[in-house]
């Protein structure tokens, strides 16, 4: 890879777009700041001297032709992504580079297989989706459990976070997704998704130490039941998620995150414990960290740097686990996440 790539970052002054640029120039890449609000990307500007800033609106195709212009790859960051990620893709499409996104919600991923898979297939183009905390990392581990596994009868995501304040795009998102269902639940069984008005489960969940058991959300379902599917035959997925933080980002007095150190993250900790079962076999990984907003950023763009110096493993739109090598994604990733992969 040439030093110096240009990478729009779409959504840049959002609070996970910040973490993203920040990243991108600690890796090498040159962000291109582009979002609808003008003043907002000039104050960012103003923090980050030197880069480019190009006003684009999802609904305006001119405006995002404008903002894709001469570069490498573009990382959409700005949701609800039931809005943009369609037009960016197609933007990403015309310009011919390969497209990233946050997106955590189930619906606007579904979307994205749905609607562009044949396209970018035909057109040998990469279109990765959900490539953040949700729906990216719990794909990244399941691929690494599953090792040399070409099927399993279930897989099992459990999020153990310390807390969760969410932003104000995870409220929006929510929201979205919530009316776009009809406030009624979604799971992954039997092989699809399935839309339903049962009540949430509360349960135990074994984490690892130093964490051990807690209270979980059975049910609270994440974009991994998109991900993972999409290229892994395992007919029951399920994510569950640790009650504390499953009633704060539910909660309307719940403040948002407060950055706690130098680089703006906050004081959340969180531990994902994977859990794949085939017959009378189990496989574990596990990854621990810090900030779930943070933590997405080098994951998106350890994927862009993938992307762009060819190590990927198919074209279209593919989720984390399929595109990539899991296991040894995971391990660049080592200064950011804590790792534990099942041994062969």
């Amino acid at each position: 890879m040439e030093p110096g790539h240009r990478v729009v970052v779409f959504g840049a002054y959002g609070h996970t777009g910040r973490f993203v640029v920040a990243e991108l120039r600690e890796r090498g890449f040159v962000p291109v700041l582009a979002g609808r609000d003008t003043d907002k990307l000039r104050a960012l500007a103003a923090s980050c001297p030197g880069l480019d800033v190009r006003a684009a609106s999802a609904g305006d195709a001119t405006s995002l032709d404008r903002a894709l212009d001469g570069a490498a790859a573009v990382i959409n960051c700005a949701g609800p992504f039931a809005t943009t990620a369609a037009p960016v893709i197609e933007a990403a499409l015309r310009a011919g580079i390969p497209y990233v996104d946050v997106a955590a919600e189930i619906e606007a991923n579904v979307d994205t297989f749905a609607h562009f898979s044949d396209r970018a297939r035909a057109a040998e183009a990469i279109v990765v989706p959900a490539m953040a905390f949700y729906g990216g990392l719990g794909d990244l581990l399941v691929s690494a459990a599953m090792g040399d596994w070409t099927a399993a009868d279930e897989a099992h995501i459990a999020y153990g976070l310390s807390s969760w304040h969410p932003t104000a795009g995870t409220r929006a998102a929510g929201k979205v997704s919530r009316d776009r269902r009809d406030g009624r639940g979604v799971r992954f069984t039997n092989g699809r998704l399935e839309y339903h008005n049962d009540d949430p489960r509360v349960l135990e969940w074994p984490f690892p130490d130093p964490m051990g058991t807690q209270a979980v959300v059975g049910g609270f379902t994440m974009a991994d039941v998109v991900t993972v599917p999409s290229h892994l035959p395992i007919p029951e997925v399920s994510t569950y998620m640790t009650t504390e933080a499953a009633r704060e980002v539910s909660g309307p007095d719940t403040p948002a995150p407060a950055a706690v150190d130098e680089l703006g993250r906050s004081a959340q900790t969180f531990c994902v414990d994977v859990v794949v079962r085939s017959g009378g076999s189990e496989r574990r990984a596990v990854a621990r960290g810090r900030d779930i907003y943070a933590v997405t950023a080098p994951l998106v763009v350890e994927a862009v740097h993938r992307i762009l110096t060819g190590r990927t493993r198919a074209v279209g739109v593919a989720s984390a686990g399929e595109i990539f090598d899991a296991p040894g994604m995971l391990r660049a990733l080592s200064a950011h996440l804590s790792v534990e992969l099942p041994r062969r």
